[in-house]
């Protein structure tokens, strides 16, 4: 059995997004299948409503860089969905050229609006790719993030 909603976007991220399958056209079809694969019902509703939303926030973003330098300050209820750890990865993204600020924003609302205490590194790995699968134009920083996740490499310099 899977432990929440984030396998849910990783089966579908790992099933279909490859470009090798396609999904069913039928939600219910899809709906059938991932319950077949050992997710819950409630499970597949809260991946369903979260790809929702992120589709929703990236019609209705607007954003214009203005090439300044900024720090992201987070605030309480963030700081518990992403510890230390999680907040230096979007930090070290940020840096790399993998986020760009208004991806970074995204991340961290789809992080803030999965129902569990915190998100793992991990899990936090994921959102992050589920992201800039859906930004036009960002297609080399998801192969970077595709890097990070299936690849060796450490993600942080010590």
């Amino acid at each position: 059995m899977y432990e929440n909603m984030v396998d849910v976007l990783i089966y579908l991220y790992e099933t279909y997004m490859d470009g090798e399958s396609a999904p069913p056209e039928d939600q219910d079809a899809l709906e059938n299948e991932l319950f077949q694969a050992g997710f819950t019902s409630a499970e597949i509703d809260q991946a369903f409503t979260w790809l929702d939303e992120l589709a929703s926030r990236m019609e209705s973003t607007e954003y214009s860089s203005r090439g300044l330098p900024a720090m992201r300050i987070y605030t309480d209820d963030e700081c518990l969905k992403l510890d230390l750890e999680a907040r230096g990865l979007l930090l070290f993204l940020e840096q790399g050229g993998i986020l760009d600020p208004l991806s970074r924003e995204l991340v961290i609302d789809r992080a803030v609006a999965i129902d569990q205490t915190m998100v793992s590194v991990e899990e936090l790995k994921w959102i992050v790719l589920m992201v800039l699968l859906n930004r036009p134009g960002k297609e080399s920083a998801l192969s970077q993030m595709e890097d990070l996740i299936y690849g060796d490499q450490s993600v942080y310099v010590h």
